[in-house]
């Protein structure tokens, strides 16, 4: 079963795994460290991250290192993008409703 980068996304434990990857490619010891569980567990998560091309792994001598996808979370944040967009109407429309009310108030 091919997994979804939602999926991938909602764990907080392989959100934690992206955002040090933010900063450098790193090893699943290194990334194990991080965190109060195994080196394997670890691994599972990269696992998964990898299935959904969130990160991608390189070898470096001995090493394994794994480093962001960038493009991948660009995807994701053109999909929240549309959401942004209500939003922003919303309070939009919010603010013009309590710029009326206090021009209202003002006036009485």
């Amino acid at each position: 079963m091919r997994r979804d980068v939602f999926q991938a996304i909602a764990d907080p434990t392989r959100r934690a795994i992206l955002s040090l990857l933010l900063v450098q490619g790193m090893t699943p010891n290194a990334l194990a460290d991080h965190f109060d569980s195994t080196r394997q567990a670890v691994s599972k998560h990269l696992q998964i991250l990898t299935e959904c091309e969130l990160v991608k792994p390189e070898q470096q001598g001995r090493e394994i290192y794994y480093k962001i996808e960038i493009d991948k979370m660009k995807e994701i944040d053109q999909w929240l993008e549309q959401f942004r967009k209500v939003w922003e109407q919303r309070f939009n429309q919010l603010d013009e409703l309590l710029q009326t009310l206090k021009s209202k108030k003002n006036d009485k």
